[in-house]
């Protein structure tokens, strides 16, 4: 394995501040459904998922723990992420209007998570057509808490907003998991999520310990060519200033599909036509080291996930929030941005003091001595972290494509970035390659 980064892991690295472990990407898996077979089987090889009389149950030291999410909306903490307190009828009423418009899109066609599993039809190829904002208007759904709400769910997943991704995608984010429950007495019971501290970088970490000395880190890929027989790849070594050749039976290429399109000589059309589809969206983190918690609101608890109505941050996730240990103590607040897509100049150009700034202006809104408890601030900055699912994209997303002796693996190829897209298109990849050897 060649990896650009020292680190395996990519967008699921993790650090630690102050000692105290937390992510810096990807943060969280959802109990995965019965459409995600080798995920369900990954988890249960690492003993997070076992059969109990007759019933699969996860590890719940692992599981997030309560209170699981909530909002700061009108002054005040609430518990969840749907603004509900005080709003008005007309807003519940849209709520419900929307519950039911998901409901009923997956009773046309399937949504599926990973996407091979989908079902093609007229109506998902209608969705892919236009922006999430242009239905919800088709819709009559203007009301601003429903918007904001999902803008906020597209942002954290997509790495952009409704006026940005297609309708397709914004339904899918509810639709392919657990739908759309937004009062509490229609909701049975919250999505099961499974964390830890460094987030996904644990998993990132179990898939890599394996390699030993077969991962070398800091190699930037600049070739790979496919030969009579077998595969070249040209890597630059960071630290020699040497480039490498690597040969190879067959490569998996595990690169974002903008990057491979460079890298491959002579790219198939396929990957050409994707890679000038494709759009990215840039992302920021901050990792805020807080000698103590900062004093609270009224209103709900402190959260694993905390989130701020209205703001250009996503909120913060609290990397001590699974700890068993009830003292209080030091801790760290992880802070994400998805500034959107316009803003990747900004990102690049702007220094770390101003992400600084940007977090606690946004978080002492419920904690004004937020900035008097924080030691220590680390941020970084991701240029093209994710795909983004705008309209279209739909056509040109599904199973990793095949050229011999290449297979490709990468969220990409669905069109948008979670770990159960990536993990089973990288599965089924390495099947073509031991096929193909």
């Amino acid at each position: 394995m060649l990896d650009l980064e020292d680190d395996p892991g990519g967008n699921s690295r993790a650090g630690a501040v102050n000692g105290i472990a937390c992510p810096w990407g990807a943060h969280y898996l959802p109990v995965p459904g019965d459409d995600s077979p080798e995920v369900q089987d990954f988890l249960e090889e690492l003993g997070l998922r076992r059969r109990v009389a007759g019933r699969w149950e996860y590890e719940e030291l692992h599981l997030v723990h309560a209170p699981q999410e909530r909002l700061w909306f009108r002054g005040r903490w609430q518990d969840g992420v749907v603004p509900l307190d005080a709003v008005g009828n007309a807003t519940i009423a849209q709520y419900r209007r929307f519950a039911q418009l998901v409901e009923d899109a997956r009773r046309v066609h399937r949504f599926a998570i990973p996407m091979a599993v989908r079902d093609d039809t007229r109506a998902a190829t209608e969705l892919d057509a236009m922006t999430f904002a242009r239905w919800l208007d088709r819709q009559r759904l203007d009301d601003a808490q429903l918007r904001w709400l999902l803008d906020y769910c597209c942002r954290d997943d997509y790495g952009a907003g409704i006026d940005t991704v297609s309708a397709w995608a914004g339904i899918h984010y509810f639709a392919a998991r657990h739908g759309f429950h937004p009062l509490a007495a229609d909701d049975a019971e919250r999505e099961g999520l499974l964390t830890w501290p460094e987030g996904n970088a644990f998993f990132a970490r179990t898939l890599a310990a394996s390699l030993k000395e077969r991962f070398h880190g800091g190699c930037v890929v600049v070739r790979i060519a496919a030969m009579r027989r077998g595969v070249e790849v040209d890597a630059l070594d960071v630290r020699t200033g040497r480039i490498d050749r690597w040969q190879a039976d067959h490569c998996i290429v595990a690169l974002p599909v903008f990057i491979a399109a460079r890298v491959i000589v002579n790219a198939p059309v396929f990957l050409q036509r994707k890679a000038a589809a494709m759009r990215y969206a840039p992302w920021v983190v901050a990792n805020l080291h807080l000698r103590a918690l900062p004093d609270d609101r009224a209103g709900a608890e402190i959260a694993w996930d905390n989130v701020v109505y209205g703001t250009a941050g996503l909120g913060y996730v609290v990397a001590t929030h699974q700890k068993l240990d009830p003292r209080p103590g030091p801790t760290v607040f992880s802070w994400y941005c998805a500034p959107g897509e316009s803003k990747r100049r900004e990102v690049l150009d702007s220094s770390w003091q101003h992400w600084r700034d940007a977090a606690l202006a946004e978080l002492s809104a419920p904690h004004p001595d937020l900035a008097a408890k924080v030691t220590r601030v680390e941020v970084a900055r991701y240029g093209h972290a994710m795909s983004i699912p705008v309209p279209g994209s739909l056509a040109l997303s599904g199973m990793p494509a095949v050229t011999k002796p290449l297979s490709f693996a990468h969220a990409d190829w669905a069109g948008y970035s979670i770990f159960e897209e990536a993990f089973t298109m990288g599965h089924r990849a390495g099947a073509i390659a031991l096929m193909q050897v």
